[in-house]
C-alpha cells in the first residue's frame, strides 16, 4: 500500500536508480525537492536537461565535454606521450585531485564485463588504438579498478597494444595511507608486496 501519490512514488524510484542512492536517500532527495520554490525546482530540471543537451565526448580522448576537445586535451602544457586509460569520466578527476599527473587521458566508458554483457566493441578502444597508431605515445597506464572486470580489462588492453612499440603500465596499488596492515586484505597486502620500491 502506497502512502503517497504515484508522481512521488516514481520520482522517488527515479532517484533510486542513481549510483549510490538507496531508498531511503532518494526519498529525501524526492521530498526536499519538492520542498523548492518552483524556481529552483525548475532551474535544477533545466540544468539537468541542458547538460544532457550539450555534454558529448570529447573527440580526442573521448572524456566528456561541451567542446569538440576537451581542456586537458586543449592544454598545451599536458604531456601528449603519455596516456592514462581509465573507466568512467569520474575517474579522469580523481586523479587530477591529486594535481600530479601531467599527461593526457582515454576514457574506455566502461569495463569488459561477461556478466553484464559488456564487450570490448562496447569500449572506446578503436579510438585508443587510433591515438597509439599515429605514434608519439612512449607509455599507456592502465589506471582501471583492481577488481576483475578492471583487470580483465587492462590485460585485454595489454595484448591488444603489443604491436606497437608502448610500453604498457600498470597503477601500483597497495595499503592506503593512514590505514593499519592487520585490516588489508590479502589482495591487497599481496598488490602491496609486489609494488613495492625502494626505500
Amino acid at each position: 500500500m502506497s502512502f503517497f501519490p504515484a508522481s512521488i512514488e516514481n520520482l522517488v524510484d527515479k532517484l533510486a536508480s542513481l549510483p549510490g542512492i538507496g531508498t531511503k536517500s532518494a526519498q529525501r532527495l524526492a521530498f526536499h525537492l519538492l520542498s523548492l520554490p518552483e524556481g529552483e525546482a525548475e532551474a535544477i530540471a533545466e540544468t539537468l536537461l541542458t547538460a544532457r543537451r550539450s555534454i558529448r565526448r570529447c573527440r580526442v580522448c573521448q572524456n566528456l565535454t561541451d567542446s569538440e576537445v576537451c581542456p586537458i586535451c586543449e592544454n598545451g602544457r599536458r604531456d601528449r606521450g603519455t596516456i592514462c586509460v581509465v573507466s568512467e569520466p569520474k575517474d579522469v578527476l580523481a586523479i587530477e585531485r591529486a594535481r600530479e599527473y601531467t599527461g593526457v587521458y582515454h576514457v574506455l566508458h566502461g569495463v569488459i564485463s561477461p556478466m553484464k554483457r559488456i564487450g570490448p566493441d562496447d569500449l572506446a578502444l578503436r579510438e585508443l588504438v587510433g591515438r597509439i597508431a599515429e605514434g608519439g605515445v612512449g607509455e599507456v597506464i592502465m589506471a582501471t579498478n583492481p577488481d576483475p572486470e578492471g583487470e580483465t580489462t587492462a590485460s585485454y588492453i595489454s595484448r591488444l597494444l603489443s604491436p606497437y612499440e608502448v610500453k604498457v603500465t600498470r597503477l601500483a596499488y597497495g595499503v592506503p595511507v593512514g590505514s593499519s596492515l592487520e585490516f588489508a586484505d590479502d589482495a591487497t597486502l599481496t598488490r602491496a608486496l609486489e609494488g613495492r620500491q625502494e626505500y
